[in-house]
């Protein structure tokens, strides 16, 4: 184990240098040799640790060295492995393996695929740091690098002003969150002494009796941290213009694996927020309020990977809504399945962009089912996954799974919102899958599609479509002992009620869609083209305007506050006293003539003056 484990990160590491000091010798081909071999290989390792763990279950410990010591500070390089650990690096590099093989096929003929690789091997290998760490300095250490590659992987088409803009967006976006974590962890060493996760979770609860100010103040922060990484309210507005970066980019970053730190870095410090259980209901309460904003968004959304982004948000939200509900094993599973069923969409997605030379506007596509197979085939099991399709589908099974522990936990506000959006989710998806798929062709792009060929198009696709059903589900992540879990006995008849009003709620919504957009589509034109349902699309289209109210409340007034400091004000007002000073100097200077006359005149003058002074005020 204190073998393999280290090589999960060093492989993707040592891709990153090979292509980064290649300084373009290496060929497109061999570029992408080296990045998805690298990412495969970390992936097969973790097979290999996935093997001896679940033969004998526990926590595995590696320390490589003691990065820093100060008096009694002295954390370390060192990795944990356990259940949870081992459930994030299996999505990481098996779903980055796979995600990485089709950007082989995605990326080709691109400029830059050297750049591309080494961004994306430089993610896995943060993202490995995060989930690995023992201490949350080294997990600090690895959020901190995913943001990077974030921004560096949003803006890879740097030549386009916008997308630019979108990298910088994310990254700032992210950052306030991140200062929130920075300053929360601070505050975790202050009160607890220690960084070490184990060591915390076991100091917490005798340092802090349940619903201490301290302890509820860290979870907000730590929650803070968590809303920029996984685009909760309010740090939301960045998921969606992230979508300018490569489809693959959209997959593996802002679908499987970087917006679901959040979710983990909670799930990790659980302890700590069962010990604020005010800061606990409102992650739930924020988790609610996303995924109901965001499905209602998505109804609206007329570029696929936008439709995805806000559908990404909805099921983060799902995630946040169970660990509100004090269900961690629960968000976890969600987590997973989400991850084959999301990589899957938004590989699919990307085949029918290629194929139809870039275009991914729904309004300009249609009628693609027949020319596009495949992707087809993927859209539809990786639809149905995220509708929840009852029974068939892996999805169906966490989501029920977070409404279960939801009831159980007596928490009806946060499950009916959950029932509403999965009513939603239906129907953006369904809208999403006849808008691309069915019809008339609205466009040269699709009548002229081209449906993608070879192992590294197809083998991701069917293996995601084979984990985004019910076989998925049977995958059980190893969390016992390492999460809480929900007490179900005696609760068969109840959990029975909920799975059919679950699934009744998701094929009422796919009734509903198809009634919509299949039969009733030109009266539904007719609504949203003036009056209340125009207002109403355009509400939805923005996102509520939520953007644009930060826009006018926060970044203007800052952008005022900056161009008024650009001035230097302060330097300006030092400025106006040395004036002053220069002035009374040059007046002054005057009145030394040198004439014995004057300075007795003044003298009178001055003696007069102070006389009469004096005598007034007597």
């Amino acid at each position: 184990m204190s073998l393999f484990l280290p090589l999960t990160f060093l492989l993707p590491l040592a891709g990153t240098l090979i292509l980064s000091l290649s300084r373009g010798r290496l060929g497109r081909a061999d570029s992408a040799w080296v990045g998805v071999s690298s990412v495969g290989l970390a992936a097969v390792v973790t097979a290999l640790l996935t093997w001896t763990f679940l033969a004998s279950p526990g926590t595995y410990e590696v320390t490589l060295w003691t990065w820093i010591s100060v008096g009694d500070f002295q954390p370390t390089i060192g990795l944990a492995l356990d259940g949870l650990s081992l459930t994030m690096l299996g999505i990481i590099t098996g779903v980055g393996f796979l995600i990485h093989l089709f950007a082989a096929w995605y990326m080709h003929g691109e400029s830059g695929i050297t750049r591309f690789y080494a961004y994306m091997n430089l993610f896995v290998f943060s993202m490995v740091l995060l989930v690995l760490g023992d201490n949350l300095l080294l997990l600090f250490l690895g959020w901190e690098g995913v943001g990077l590659c974030s921004y560096l992987l949003i803006g890879y088409y740097y030549q386009t002003a916008a997308n630019g803009w979108a990298a910088f967006k994310a990254f700032i976006v992210t950052r306030i969150g991140d200062v929130f974590l920075a300053i929360g962890l601070f505050l975790l060493f202050r009160e607890l002494g220690t960084l070490d996760i184990s060591e915390l979770l076991q100091r917490a609860p005798q340092v802090w009796a349940e619903g201490d100010a301290t302890v509820e103040l860290a979870a907000l922060l730590l929650l803070g941290g968590a809303l920029g990484k996984s685009a909760q309210l309010p740090l939301h507005t960045w998921l969606a213009d992230a979508m300018a970066g490569p489809t693959p980019v959209s997959a593996l970053i802002h679908a499987a694996t970087m917006v679901t730190a959040g979710v983990y870095l909670i799930a990790r410090l659980h302890g700590v927020f069962l010990l604020a259980p005010d800061v606990l209901y409102l992650t739930g309460v924020i988790g609610a309020l996303t995924l109901l904003l965001a499905g209602f968004a998505a109804l609206a959304q007329t570029d696929i990977k936008r439709v995805l982004a806000y559908s990404t948000m909805s099921q983060i939200g799902y995630m946040f809504l169970a660990l509100g509900a004090g269900a961690f094993d629960a968000a976890i599973f969600h987590l997973m399945t989400h991850a084959f069923f999301k990589a899957l969409l938004f590989l699919s997605a990307g085949a029918v962009i290629v194929s139809c030379h870039h275009e991914q506007d729904m309004r300009r596509l249609g009628g693609l089912w027949r020319r596009l197979p495949l992707a087809y085939a993927g859209f539809v099991v990786g639809g149905a996954a995220l509708a929840a399709l009852p029974l068939v589908t892996a999805g169906f099974y966490s989501k029920d799974e977070i409404l279960f522990q939801t009831l159980l936990a007596g928490q009806g506000g946060l499950l009916l919102a959950g029932l509403i959006g999965a009513f939603l989710t239906s129907i953006y998806t369904l809208r999403l899958i006849i808008n691309t798929f069915h019809g008339e062709m609205k466009s040269d792009n699709a009548r002229h599609a081209e449906p993608g060929r070879g192992l590294v198009h197809g083998v991701p696709l069917v293996v995601l479509a084979i984990l985004s059903t019910f076989l998925g589900a049977w995958i059980t992540p190893p969390l016992e002992g390492v999460l809480l879990a929900a007490e179900e006995t005696g609760h068969g008849a109840l959990h029975t009620t909920l799975e059919i009003v679950a699934a009744g709620v998701a094929l009422a919504g796919i009734a509903l869609g198809a009634w919509l957009f299949l039969y009733r589509r030109a009266w539904l034109r007719e609504q949203v083209a003036q009056g209340w349902g125009a207002r109403l699309r355009t509400l939805w289209y923005t996102a509520w305007g939520l953007d644009a109210f930060f826009d006018r409340t926060l970044v203007r007034p800052y952008q005022g506050l900056v161009g008024w400091l650009r001035s230097d004000p302060i330097d300006r007002t030092g400025s106006r006293v040395a004036w002053l000073a220069g002035v009374m100097h040059r007046g002054l200077s005057r009145t030394q003539t040198g004439r014995l006359r004057w300075y007795a005149t003044s003298m009178v003058i001055g003696a007069t003056v102070v006389l009469l002074i004096l005598t007034l005020g007597a």
